[in-house]
């Protein structure tokens, strides 16, 4: 590897991830430490003022935007401002930006798979702040790389799939969408999608723009639960009694969710040789560190 790599946000499931890829190909990061009150724009200004790197990877807010169930709108504004001085940055230092993104930035109306061409119609507060920060990144920084993902499932104790299994061993209820569609993403997939793009940017290759990522197979989120908990029960004994089919129309989440976020990954494929990857392969590992570290 050539360039030199700067990870922000290195200590989260997807960073983490990403280290231990990278360290398998003796591909290091640069991964500073945040300060106590996470990334901001002066901070940022100071970090990529003293270091200078080729690439930065900007996982610094990855919990907020794929995993917390709920990020308050005011941390949301002071993350656009970070990213936009983060942007400017990567501009001045002629420096590469690789930004992920989500399906969420879509609105789910329409049941066939999203592709990067497709118009945009963010439903909650944090899609929609996703969305200007994709603007911003496109209009301040030419040589950038947004990555939109799936639905992406970590062994973070308190994201997506923590939150779901600590309420299945407790034997609570849980109503599902059997009529939401979206691409389980695990975490270490996206990670092997990242590389692969860091990689090719390595061979100075201008491959600059939006893609697609998710899992291969698209699924409900019934469908998932049901997968995870069959692989869980091999750590735990669960009852499945405790997942109910529900219409999407009917869950708390209707109106933030997009019923339909199936995600077309050709270009990825086209562009950078990427193909998807089923996610169901990637649960036992998954699992197996959820409950190894949890």
């Amino acid at each position: 590897m050539q360039m030199r790599l700067m990870l922000l946000g290195g200590g989260n499931a997807l960073g983490q991830a990403l280290i231990r890829l990278g360290a398998e190909e003796d591909i290091g990061f640069l991964a500073p430490c945040p300060p106590d009150k996470g990334w901001d724009a002066s901070s940022l200004t100071q970090l990529l003022d003293d270091n200078r790197p080729d690439v930065v990877i900007n996982l610094a807010y990855y919990f907020d935007w794929f995993q917390s169930s709920r990020v308050d709108e005011a941390a949301l504004a002071n993350q656009e401002r970070a990213v936009e001085r983060l942007a400017e940055l990567c501009q001045h230092y002629q420096l590469v930006l690789l930004q992920p993104s989500s399906y969420r930035v879509f609105d789910g109306v329409r049941t066939t798979a999203y592709s990067e061409k497709d118009e945009v119609a963010p439903l909650d507060a944090r899609s929609r702040a996703l969305w200007r920060i994709e603007q911003t990144v496109r209009a301040l920084c030419p040589r950038h790389v947004l990555l939109r993902f799936g639905w992406l499932l970590d062994d973070s104790p308190n994201g997506l799939l923590g939150r779901f299994l600590r309420r299945l061993e407790q034997g609570e209820k849980m109503a599902l969408a059997d009529d939401r569609r979206g691409n389980p993403t695990p975490v270490d997939d996206a990670a092997r999608v990242m590389l692969a793009v860091i990689k090719q940017l390595d061979c100075q290759a201008p491959l600059w723009g939006t893609y697609h990522y998710g899992g291969q197979e698209a699924a409900t989120p019934l469908v998932v639960a049901q997968a995870l908990y069959s692989e869980a029960c091999q750590h735990r004994q669960l009852s499945l009694d405790c997942l109910v089919p529900i219409a999407h129309a009917d869950c708390d989440d209707a109106a933030d969710e997009p019923q339909h976020g199936v995600l077309a990954c050709k270009k990825i494929f086209n562009t950078f040789g990427i193909k998807p990857r089923a996610w169901r392969t990637g649960l036992p590992s998954l699992l197996e560190h959820y409950y190894r570290h949890g």
